[in-house]
């Protein structure tokens, strides 16, 4: 029997089932735990949620069961919850095809607790803005380490990128995944392609690879990756997505994706623990506020593409 309840959030009406459900069995994490940590962090997070196309990918019976990404916003939303179009295919009214489909977009405190209380453990954002999917607003540098390679050597490879984007007077900020590895994030927020993003990216990886040849890989290929670290530059791609800066991992634990200081890098390269729970997070915000803010407003220029 579903145990639903209305209450009320930042003013808005909101219907919740199922509080003392566990979704993280093994630390006995709880549904109205979820939900608090997103309401809580919501100031911090929203900014870099808002107007962009999210993709959920919710765990209904818990981190150990089965889930499922939620591309196409839900129908059974209320209706103060904003929609855009996105990649994808749907069926209009009339049986044609449509080369889009609607995303939920979540720019208000309510509306992350709408998330949570679906499940949606997980928010994945791309890098553009809705209202203009062709232009992207960052460059991301995805760090993926093939084991036995590890968040240490992912931040010895940060380090690395940070000093080629030094010599092009760019400024890239930090976060962890919240999995094994980590993302570096290159504000842009002045017209670019995608092609030009994932192409920059690309080429830094592959410069990279030639510098550090037994840790740095930048081909997708599996069988190579083992003991290195994979620079995603393919996240770059209009239809890709990344965790979004603050967001919950479906972990045994309840993990977050946490942005950090370049100094924590340096740390973390030296083999300091790099691991963030909510509990740790909410501590942080209070602390540091927003490490990502300035990715919102900070306006850099990519060299030309050869």
């Amino acid at each position: 029997m579903v145990e639903r309840q209305t209450v009320e959030i930042a003013g808005r009406k909101l219907s919740i089932s199922n509080l003392d459900k566990v979704l993280y069995p093994v630390v006995g994490f709880t549904k109205a735990q979820i939900i608090d940590y997103y309401v809580r962090v919501a100031p911090y997070m929203l900014p870099h949620l808002t107007g962009r196309a999210l993709t959920m990918r919710r765990w209904p019976n818990g981190v150990n069961e089965q889930s499922f990404f939620e591309k196409r916003s839900p129908t059974h939303r209320p209706d103060w919850i904003n929609t855009v179009e996105g990649p994808g295919r749907s069926k209009k009214k009339d049986g044609s095809e449509k080369k889009s489909i609607e995303y939920t977009v979540i720019d208000e405190i309510a509306g992350l607790a709408w998330t949570a209380n679906l499940a949606a453990l997980e928010l994945h954002t791309p890098m553009s803005l809705g209202a203009d999917a062709d232009t992207p607003t960052m460059v991301v540098f995805d760090l993926d380490p093939g084991s036995p390679a590890t968040i240490i050597d992912c931040c010895q490879v940060a380090l690395e990128i940070r000093e080629v984007l030094d010599a092009l007077s760019l400024e890239a900020f930090p976060k962890t995944s919240g999995s094994k590895g980590m993302q570096l994030y290159l504000p842009l927020n002045s017209p670019h392609t995608h092609d030009h993003a994932s192409s920059f990216a690309h080429a830094v990886a592959q410069l990279l690879e030639r510098q550090m040849s037994k840790l740095v890989v930048s081909t997708m290929t599996k069988s190579v990756r083992k003991g290195k670290i994979f620079i995603d530059w393919s996240q770059n791609s209009r239809h890709k997505t990344t965790i979004s800066p603050y967001s919950m991992r479906a972990k045994d634990r309840p993990t977050v994706s946490t942005p950090i200081t370049w100094d924590e890098v340096e740390l973390g390269a030296s083999g300091e623990p790099l691991i963030f729970e909510t509990a740790d997070v909410l501590e942080r915000v209070e602390q540091y506020g927003d490490l990502f803010e300035p990715t919102q407003t900070l306006v850099q220029q990519l060299p030309s593409p050869k």
